[in-house]
């Protein structure tokens, strides 16, 4: 596990002139060669659905609001450009986690939060804004890929060449790298395999990114948003790619081998490095531009969403910050209602909230219009309940 969290760094002053949150000088044929945002299905709407002492839990909180005059017009290059509704709108990024072995024997879950993401990129990069990174890595086989992929992943996307004006593809290249390092490095079990979902906040704009079951879930005044699909291999989708590629699926198991559809490592399903497997590791993406309704973000493993669903986590998560306003406090309720539900698998959750202040109460307009049922509605009403 690892937590990294300060209060805001300030950068180096651009010398030249500053264009949409970047020096100007980092941008040579930026606009040019940008990559094309990748078609991105509209996010659901929230669905229903891995105990044992061994925890770890922590909260972090960094107060990123800038003080520049730039903010509000800070755009990123390679995500959706924030409208100008409310365009003065800067989120505050603070984070909770907690998590638990469970009834297994071993713990293979893997987490990282970074509420200031500024001090772990280079001057070079020219990133002005605000931003977080936060993942959750759930390892089968051993713990080998998910503590790889939970050290290396950030630094992959930092490194990459197209970051950050190409964000995506930074992205994508980061979890192919991650992917093949896995296989190439002799001092890592190549067995080894976990899924891997990120967020990356970068302004108002959040990019998620997901390979595997693990899901986040944005919780958007009291409603839940799914950012993620759970790449199970009984998923339509996934049925249809692994089945077309001559792949069969055994009990929702990949060739009766694994629960999952992508995942990160598992070398020893996926064979010879280039050859087009039914396991592969190319993440989905989810961007959301966040705004004052934007209140908080769920992530968890698949642990968590086998026994409880979205828009409940989202329910209870909300309710429990205007108690306490505590995300960390939240993440490890999560944790213990999924054991109170039989959860049979290891336990990661992470919360993360965008404002310094609680949720507000929703206040639901009073009508003065009288609502009545007749009689024959009556009557059938009452017919049903006596078959229950």
């Amino acid at each position: 596990m690892k937590e990294m969290m300060a209060p805001g760094t300030n950068m180096s002053p651009c010398n030249g002139e500053i264009e949409n949150g970047f020096c100007k000088g980092n941008m040579s044929a930026i606009e040019e060669n940008q990559e094309v945002s990748d078609g991105l299905s509209q996010p659901n709407a929230g669905k229903p659905p891995r105990n044992h002492p061994g925890m770890r839990h922590c909260i972090s909180q960094a107060s990123l609001g800038a003080t520049s005059a730039l903010e509000p017009n800070t755009v990123m290059l390679g995500l959706k450009s924030p409208s100008s509704d409310n365009c003065a709108y800067v989120p505050i990024f603070r984070s909770g986690s907690y998590s638990e072995m469970g009834p297994k024997q071993y713990m293979e879950d893997e987490h990282i939060r970074i509420d200031n993401l500024l001090e772990q990129v280079d001057e070079s990069k020219g990133l002005l804004s605000q931003g977080a990174y936060y993942g959750v890595f759930d390892g089968h086989g051993g713990i080998d890929a998910a503590s790889f992929t939970q050290n290396n992943l950030l630094n992959f996307i930092l490194e990459d060449s197209h970051f950050p004006s190409m964000v995506k593809k930074a992205v994508r290249n980061a979890f192919q790298k991650a992917d093949n390092t896995l296989a190439d490095t002799k001092s890592l079990d190549s067995s080894s395999g976990t899924t891997a979902l990120i967020a990356l906040i970068l302004g108002r704009t959040m990019l998620i990114a997901n390979a595997g079951d693990s899901r986040a879930v944005l919780g958007k005044r009291g409603r839940a948003i799914e950012l993620s699909k759970d790449h199970k291999p009984n998923a339509t989708s996934e049925k249809l790619r692994i089945e077309k590629l001559g792949g069969v699926i055994f009990d929702g198991y990949l060739n009766g081998q694994l629960s999952v559809a992508r995942a990160l490592g598992d070398w020893h399903i996926k064979g010879a490095k280039g050859s087009k497997g039914l396991l592969i590791s190319d993440p989905e993406f989810e961007e959301v531009v966040l705004s004052e309704e934007d209140e908080f973000l769920i992530i968890g493993c698949d642990g968590l969403w086998d026994v409880m669903s979205s828009q409940y986590a989202v329910t209870i998560v909300r309710k429990e910050l205007m108690l306490h306003n505590d995300p960390e406090k939240c993440s490890k309720f999560l944790v213990k209602e999924a054991l109170k539900r039989n959860c049979c698998d290891n336990l990661t959750v992470l919360v993360i909230c965008f404002s310094p202040d609680p949720p507000p109460r929703i206040e639901i307009p009073k009508t003065t219009r009288r609502r009545s049922i007749s009689a024959e509605g009556l009557d059938l009403l009452k017919g049903v309940l006596s078959d229950i």
